[in-house]
């Protein structure tokens, strides 16, 4: 299981979220870079990076810092937010992103999944499943749509998507620990699972890790590390 340390980027800031809402951030660092660095240091493997902009606009906003960071450090990044085209993916790659997210276009447009796929293969193109009691959600976690999120899951498996991160939006910043049950359901799609919003504790990890054998293969810890909740080192060693 990977933990990947989240940094999301708003205004070219390192930001949390609560619960996705725009006008409910706290902003962490006006370099970026600086905290990518300094998650590399402490041993991350990988980084989780959301271009928040990108999320909320349709389009990838903060591309100069996403560049900063991987001109910073070596670590592999798992990159999304806002990604609506094929040559906004060719793009993010082109500068060094190892693998991309895709939400909201996954959800209205599978026949863009299947494209991605054919060109970049399943190692690149993440999914992105953010769910709002239990229904996947869209535009920056805006809008809710009438399908579950298993169910999305489940289709995009079909269609050859390897990877999925699974957010329950309910959980995301609080600071509560994730939605485990969902999140163990989610693994039942055939998809790999990355966790994501809620992990708070190392005993919310060492939970998280009893379903590695389920297919849970990551995850993400935001506002835990910067609230001292959290040490990279101690979820590594977890």
């Amino acid at each position: 299981m990977i933990i990947f340390p989240a940094i999301d980027i708003k205004d070219g800031q390192c930001v949390r979220l609560v619960q996705g809402r725009a006008e409910d951030k706290t902003v962490y660092s006006d370099e970026p870079p600086k905290v990518a660095l300094d998650f590399a240091n402490k041993g991350a493997e990988w980084l989780h990076i959301v271009d928040l902009d990108g999320a909320f606009l349709g389009k990838p906003t903060n591309l100069q810092a996403i560049e900063a960071i991987r001109k910073k450090i070596n670590i592999p990044l798992q990159v999304g937010g806002g990604l609506r085209t094929i040559e906004d993916v060719r793009l993010l790659l082109k500068i060094g992103v190892t693998r991309v997210i895709i939400g909201t276009k996954a959800v209205s447009s599978p026949d863009f999944i299947k494209e991605l796929l054919d060109e970049f293969g399943a190692q690149q193109i993440v999914l992105g499943i953010d769910a709002k009691n239990g229904l996947v959600a869209t535009e920056g976690w805006v809008n809710t749509l009438e399908i579950s999120a298993w169910d999305f899951g489940r289709q995009m498996a079909d269609l050859g998507v390897r990877y999925a991160v699974y957010t329950d939006i309910a959980k995301d910043g609080l600071l509560k620990g994730p939605n485990f049950t969902a999140t163990k359901e989610m693994t039942t799609t055939n998809l790999q699972i990355i966790a994501s919003g809620g992990v708070t504790s190392l005993d919310d990890l060492k939970r998280l890790k009893e379903m590695e054998s389920d297919g849970l293969v990551g995850a993400i810890i935001g506002k835990a590390i910067y609230e001292g909740k959290i040490s990279i080192e101690d979820a590594i060693k977890i």
